[in-house]
């Protein structure tokens, strides 16, 4: 009795529909010293590689060394980073906490 009961419950419909869109990406401002765009694309990378870490659990600049930064990095398909861009990575996640 307690079976068929529970296989006639309705889903869960959720309230209201997320209305989600993807950011549209904009170009980068033409004009700018290549310096500019090295250190913008890099802390791009550094952001996308320090959320990647801080989903995996690693909370503090220690636990994340080069090498477990650069395999992270093969893990979520992007190039692996210089080891400036890992410092900025471990900056990240100190100041983030």
């Amino acid at each position: 009795m307690a079976a068929a009961a529970l296989a006639t419950k309705p889903k869960h419909q959720p309230r209201h529909q997320p209305k989600h869109q993807p950011l549209q990406k904009k170009p980068l401002p033409a004009g700018r010293p290549r310096e500019w765009y090295e250190t913008h694309n890099r802390r791009l990378k550094a952001m996308r590689l320090a959320i990647a870490l801080l989903d995996t659990g690693v909370y503090h600049p220690d636990m994340a060394p080069n090498r477990k930064i650069r395999t992270t990095a093969a893990r979520i398909g992007i190039h692996p980073p210089s080891d400036l861009t890992c410092a900025m990575v471990r900056a990240l996640i100190r100041y983030g906490r």
